[in-house]
């Protein structure tokens, strides 16, 4: 789908990830789920956490739990998640992306809806991002407010049905795979960032910056 400039005029609402688009969080959502998972002899890459960014977390102790052929039951997943939240919250660095905080201001003074669209619970969300940028966002869609996460359109439809508007009237920023096939599976057109991977992981998507800046200038901004 073409997403020309001129497009940008006719979608109300910009919905957002939050990690590795609002906040430079990636890295240490690695560094917290190897040094979790490392206790349980249990494996994981960073590009397994970048590709699957977006969807509920006990996705990531699935598949490293799958690979080393270990037994996984529901408690021991909810404990290694709580434990790998407790370390992400002690070592996290809150970088806000520069900018965002004046992008999201200006797309709110023309008229835009916006929405913010995470796998990760609200109150991470809420710890994470200052209240300057979190109460600029008219919706919030967490992964503990939906039933399936990303890459199930859920969480994109969600949101739009809580603006009160179509799919079609949204546009996406995303930088993983997951919430781009998400947006796109909502019939959502969707930008993509090369925050954490390449241009080639990213190809789904309707449009790829190489980073904000560029992002920014699209917007005319």
């Amino acid at each position: 789908m073409a997403l020309t400039k001129q497009k940008l005029k006719n979608f109300k609402a910009i919905l957002f990830d939050m990690d590795g688009v609002l906040i430079d969080s990636m890295p240490y959502h690695y560094i917290s789920w190897f040094e979790t998972l490392k206790k349980y002899n249990a494996r994981i890459t960073a590009a397994d956490i970048f590709e699957m960014e977006g969807a509920k977390w006990d996705k990531i102790v699935r598949l490293a739990f799958k690979r080393e052929n270990k037994v996984l039951s529901k408690d021991l997943a909810m404990k290694i998640c709580d434990e790998r939240k407790n370390l992400f919250r002690q070592s996290i660095k809150k970088y806000i992306f520069e900018g965002i905080e004046d992008f999201l201001k200006k797309l709110k003074a023309k008229g835009f809806l916006l929405g913010l669209v995470s796998g990760s619970s609200l109150q991470e969300a809420e710890n994470m991002l200052p209240k300057n940028i979190i109460g600029k966002f008219d919706v919030k869609v967490t992964g503990d407010m939906v039933k399936k996460g990303k890459p199930h359109p859920e969480p994109y439809l969600t949101a739009a049905k809580k603006l009160s508007i179509s799919a079609k009237d949204c546009l996406v920023i995303e930088n993983a795979p997951y919430g781009i096939k998400s947006a796109k599976s909502a019939k959502m057109c969707c930008i993509a960032i090369e925050t954490s991977l390449q241009k080639h992981n990213l190809s789904k998507a309707d449009l790829i910056f190489a980073n904000h800046k560029k992002l920014y200038r699209y917007f005319g901004m």
